[in-house]
């Protein structure tokens, strides 16, 4: 999340961790996970399935909009999204969503644009033509702000339904009683530590040597523990704070920060000072604590403590050159079928609790998918807006974050 998203990184390689990717890569449903905010720059342009077109076929003549009912496929679509969203059989034959969607609705994915970072596709976006794209709620609350996004007609997308309330309802998801995200994949933030006794979220502010994400977002999880700690700040939403509460983040932040704290991009910047014993208290993901369990290690987390998250969704393009087959990929991704094999991919949890069976299962349960009381603990991400969410107000915004993070962690 503008937050860039986590960097995907392969169970095999965290074998010379003292053999703990082998325990856990013995019964993980997932492959790895997560692709950290400010993570390298790295774009891969693939091109999709057994018999696809080549990268450069000029798409059908567009259409302005979809027919009431989705109309004949254009043959052709343009995707964007994070590495590891998306897989064609690439990386591993065994991992294909994109073929099934192929043959199901006739369309062609002849771009398969992937990158690591929400700035990066940002960038593509102003460079190139896409029918859909799935960003990162920082960045989808932009997109819809600049009219770089169209509004969604749900009637037209069958599993839509399927996903709860609480994620489609969500800011990053709508604005003025439209659509703009269908919900893909979610995940959250927790703090995990090591050691005797009990420890709650602001443990994690109060050590010099602990595991932060890098991302400016991470400046919300120090505004939730503020909620708690100090309440005459008045803190409601940890991702909309006024100027007074944003300072008082990032001091929390800067309080203990030196050398020894790390700042994490890559699951393995987070898995290996863990499993060394160098760090005892990391920002992580349900996924590096389910890690860490399987394979032996006594690893905590708060009980009951508010945490922060996100949610990915697939947006249209306001001028989609395929129109019909966007539709068409819109509900192919929100199907089970699809979201079970993300979620079994990529490590985190999928939108549509229907895929929470076989590969996915396991991903379901760490993430307490089903748990209607540990998901209102959550606070999803929204990008930080100076009207406070349309709340009303004077808040800081996203760049303002991100300034402050940069002095923060350079």
């Amino acid at each position: 999340m503008g937050r860039d998203r986590l960097r995907r990184t392969r169970l095999g390689a965290l074998l010379g961790v003292g053999g703990l990717a082998l325990a856990a890569c013995a019964s993980a449903g997932a492959a790895s996970v997560v692709r950290p905010p400010g993570s390298p720059s790295a774009t891969t342009t693939a091109t999709p399935g057994a018999g696809s077109a080549t990268l450069g076929v000029t798409p059908s003549t567009p259409t302005p909009t979809p027919s009431a009912s989705i109309g004949k496929s254009e043959g052709t679509l343009q995707v964007l999204t994070f590495q590891g969203h998306v897989e064609y059989g690439g990386t591993s034959t065994r991992v294909n969503w994109v073929t099934p969607f192929e043959k199901e609705s006739g369309c062609r994915v002849v771009k398969l644009d992937r990158v690591r970072t929400s700035e990066e596709m940002a960038a593509k976006l102003r460079g190139g033509t896409y029918d859909v794209v799935s960003p990162s709620p920082d960045l989808a609350g932009q997109l819809v702000a600049e009219g770089k996004v169209a509004p969604i007609d749900t009637s037209l997308v069958q599993p839509y339904k399927q996903i709860p309330k609480r994620l489609r309802e969500l800011p990053a998801m709508q604005r003025d009683h439209k659509v703009y995200g269908i919900p893909y994949l979610w995940g959250v933030n927790q703090m995990i530590y090591e050691g005797g006794g009990q420890k709650g979220p602001e443990a994690l502010y109060g050590a010099p040597s602990v595991a932060i994400r890098d991302t400016p977002l991470s400046i919300a999880d120090a505004a939730l523990v503020l909620k708690k700690t100090q309440p005459d700040l008045e803190i409601e939403n940890p991702f909309q704070l006024t100027p007074v509460q944003l300072d008082a983040a990032v001091n929390l932040l800067t309080e203990h920060d030196g050398p020894d704290r790390v700042y994490w991009q890559d699951s393995l910047d987070v898995i290996r000072p863990f499993s060394a014993g160098t760090i005892r208290l990391a920002e992580a993901l349900p996924y590096h604590l389910d890690l860490f369990r399987r394979a032996g290690r006594p690893v905590k987390t708060p009980a009951r403590a508010p945490m922060t998250g996100w949610v990915d969704s697939w947006m249209l393009t306001a001028k989609p050159t395929s129109p019909n087959c966007a539709y068409e990929w819109l509900n192919w991704m929100s199907s089970a079928d699809a979201q079970r094999a993300a979620a079994a991919w990529t490590g985190l949890a999928p939108a549509n609790p229907e895929a929470c069976t076989g590969r996915a299962q396991r991903m379901c349960e760490i993430y307490h998918a089903k748990d209607d009381d540990w998901l209102r603990r959550v606070f999803f991400a929204v990008r930080p807006t100076k009207d406070c969410g349309g709340q009303g107000g004077e808040c800081t915004d996203y760049i303002d974050w991100t300034e402050r993070w940069k002095n923060l962690v350079k």
